[in-house]
């Protein structure tokens, strides 16, 4: 569809450089036989090169390509209905590049919200002191967070107030097929916002979704088009639920974010801990497991809801497949698994691509 839009794009674009060149009189055209006058023959150029541009403009990735497509378009329709006879049947290649161009506009607007929401992150923790994690801040941390966090490299390395994470991703419902994704996330732990959005591929169909984690409130929205709802939510139980996961996302993707002491620890045996999270006036239960090389390799919490069924199942992400990002050592592989009473499924794999702490930049686009 990419190449096919393209090539419309640019056919489109040349066919109306034979207004302007039968309006000047370089070439006469027979399937021109209405006269053009050259003031409309430079209209007849602008559109031609407007269409090129848009071609450019997408093939290279910019988003605002649907911009520059629909002004083509209008000025096309103005050209085609005052040369109706001839030109008609450019109205079907307009509506062919109309369509995708709206769906690229109303995609903009779905992801302006999470991406003003990151921008306002960003500047809000751009003056938040660079202190580094030192021992000291690790003492009252059980010894099996204590040998995790060293294996992550986090000491000596600037405190974690917000990070951003790169993933591919497949997810499916019961009963479904697996859903591949390119997924972004931001977390700003100053607020404790969690910002993930990702776009993805439903039965061919184009979709996007956003995650937002913010204040007292918690919400998923994911739709077909940027615009067909296919799966929303919110509420009490999404909170306690995406609570859970902000916490997971301090375990697996920020491990020097732990030392917060409204984490409240026990210390279960030499591979095992048992926290307890409070955020907002809401705390939840996790578990976490480790092995003898300090790596974290299970999360377990029994607080999170299962948004679909609205029921709380054992809820586990193993973890494994562990490599350097920048200075940190992290697990590159996870899985998150519902434990229900029929046996465990696993709806989620995510493979961790790029992690920055402390951007001082926002979105620059998604993958």
């Amino acid at each position: 569809m990419r190449f096919l839009l393209s090539f419309i794009l640019l056919l489109h674009g040349i066919i109306h450089f034979f207004g302007f060149l039968k309006a000047y009189n370089f070439h006469q055209f027979e399937q021109l036989t209405q006269p053009i006058a050259r003031p409309q023959g430079l209209l007849w150029l602008l559109t031609g090169l407007l269409f090129i541009g848009a071609v450019v403009l997408y093939l290279s990735g910019v988003q605002f390509w649907y911009g520059v497509a629909m002004a083509a378009v209008v000025l096309s329709q103005f050209l085609i209905f005052r040369n109706w006879g001839d030109a008609r049947f450019g109205t079907a290649a307009n509506l062919l590049i109309l369509i995708p161009a709206l769906l690229s506009w109303q995609s903009y607007r779905f992801e302006h919200r999470y991406r003003a929401d990151v921008q306002a992150g960003i500047e809000r923790t751009q003056a938040i002191q660079q202190d580094l994690l030192t021992e000291e801040d690790l003492e009252h941390l059980p010894a099996p967070v204590q040998r995790y966090l060293r294996y992550a490299g986090v000491v000596g390395q600037p405190k974690v107030h917000s990070f951003r994470a790169r993933f591919k991703a497949e997810m499916r419902g019961k009963g479904q097929d697996w859903m591949r994704m390119d997924c972004e996330q931001y977390n700003f732990f100053d607020t404790d916002e969690r910002l993930f959005f990702l776009s993805a591929k439903v039965k061919g169909l184009p979709a996007q979704g956003y995650h937002r984690y913010q204040g007292h409130e918690a919400s998923m929205d994911v739709r077909l088009f940027s615009l067909l709802p296919v799966a929303q939510a919110d509420g009490a139980e999404m909170f306690i639920a995406e609570t859970v996961t902000l916490f997971n996302d301090m375990c697996f993707l920020a491990p020097a974010a732990l030392i917060d002491q409204r984490i409240k620890w026990e210390t279960i045996d030499r591979q095992t801990v048992q926290a307890h999270f409070t955020n907002k006036g809401t705390t939840i239960g996790a578990r976490l497991f480790f092995n003898d090389y300090g790596q974290l390799i299970n999360f377990e919490s029994f607080d999170r809801y299962d948004i679909n069924a609205m029921r709380q199942y054992r809820f586990t992400t193993p973890l494994s497949n562990y490599k350097r990002f920048g200075n940190h050592r992290l697990a590159s592989y996870g899985e998150a698994t519902w434990h229900y009473p029929d046996g465990p499924f696993v709806y989620g794999k995510f493979t961790l691509k790029k992690v920055d702490y402390n951007p001082k930049h926002g979105v620059l686009g998604l993958p």
